[in-house]
């Protein structure tokens, strides 16, 4: 299932929700403009170069949200009439949500005039410059990123971000719940939601109504952060793999394959993540091949390959 997303040039995140959300965390203050405008948070500068999303204010490539601090205010208060209105004209004319004045500092009362003339608001913070432009950034990376919700159980395995997918009844939660048991963590039980935060990063997390529950068939809903510690738990994770079960009538075994893994890329939010078919057939240890095919993903990306090693190992034999 696929969540709804926002069209690149639609507002993803108002410039008050954005307040609202941050106020106490950033120590925010309103300092001009009206809450209730339009303005906003899109997605342009995920798919543009032309506008960046936090950042000092650049006479050449705008920001979402221009931050002015000490140096740039002392910029503007030193400057004569024309320069400063010719500087006023371009901060406030541009595709800005929001400006923000970090390091506890008040803008300039000419700023006010402009707030209200171009609608865009003015909010102070008492961070410094570069904590407030890492803080905005991280915060909204998180919040404008498309976003997408797969049916399956999202797991830490050995350090890797694991889905595991399946059809209804294959037994996804009994599996997750056997290596929740081995000391591996949970993410998402049934819809875990990822978003697209970097170019090849996909970071997964569980929706806020689902956080440390895992429902298993015969014994309902289990709170694994009750039952087995904090430990037992992780808040998020880059995936890095796919686990896909099958029912053992979908596979077709050929001699062929029998020496390779059976490997294939699933394309999510437009990355592509290694994904391996694993048949379901009483008597398997799911838990244990699960481990070892995670085992096997990072020797891979090692940069070593067990099945051609093996094949390279026969080939000096019959030589």
């Amino acid at each position: 299932m696929t969540a709804t997303t926002t069209k690149n040039t639609e507002v993803a995140l108002t410039t008050a929700d954005l307040f609202s959300n941050k106020q106490e965390s950033l120590d925010l203050h309103w300092w001009s403009g009206n809450k209730n405008s339009g303005l906003g948070f899109t997605r342009l500068s995920f798919s543009s170069s032309e506008i960046g999303l936090v950042g000092y204010f650049n006479l050449i490539h705008p920001n979402q949200a221009q931050i002015l601090g000490e140096t740039e205010l002392n910029f503007f208060n030193k400057a004569d009439d024309s320069i400063l209105n010719n500087l006023l004209a371009q901060l406030f004319q541009r595709k800005s949500a929001a400006i923000f004045i970090s390091d506890g500092l008040n803008p300039p009362e000419g700023f006010r005039e402009q707030s209200l003339k171009y609608d865009l608001p003015i909010i102070c913070s008492t961070l410094s410059s570069n904590e407030l432009i890492d803080q905005l950034r991280h915060y909204l990376t998180q919040a404008l990123a498309e976003k997408e919700i797969l049916h399956g159980v999202f797991m830490e395995v050995i350090s890797v971000g694991v889905l595991i997918m399946g059809q209804s009844g294959l037994g996804k939660s009994e599996l997750a719940l056997d290596l929740v048991s081995r000391g591996h963590r949970l993410i998402a039980d049934d819809a875990p939601e990822f978003a697209r935060i970097a170019p090849e990063t996909v970071n997964g997390t569980c929706p806020e109504i689902l956080k440390n529950f895992l429902e298993v068939r015969g014994l309902g809903v289990l709170n694994i952060r009750e039952m087995y510690g904090d430990s037992a738990i992780k808040s998020n994770k880059f995936i890095r793999l796919i686990i896909d079960l099958i029912p053992p009538k979908m596979s077709i075994p050929k001699t062929e394959d029998r020496l390779r893994l059976s490997e294939r890329k699933t394309n999510l939010l437009g990355v592509d993540i290694p994904t391996i078919s694993l048949p379901v057939a009483p008597g398997r240890n799911l838990a244990v091949l699960v481990e070892a095919a995670v085992r096997n993903h990072l020797l891979s990306n090692n940069g070593y390959n067990a099945s051609e090693d093996f094949i390279e190992r026969q080939k000096r034999f019959m030589q």
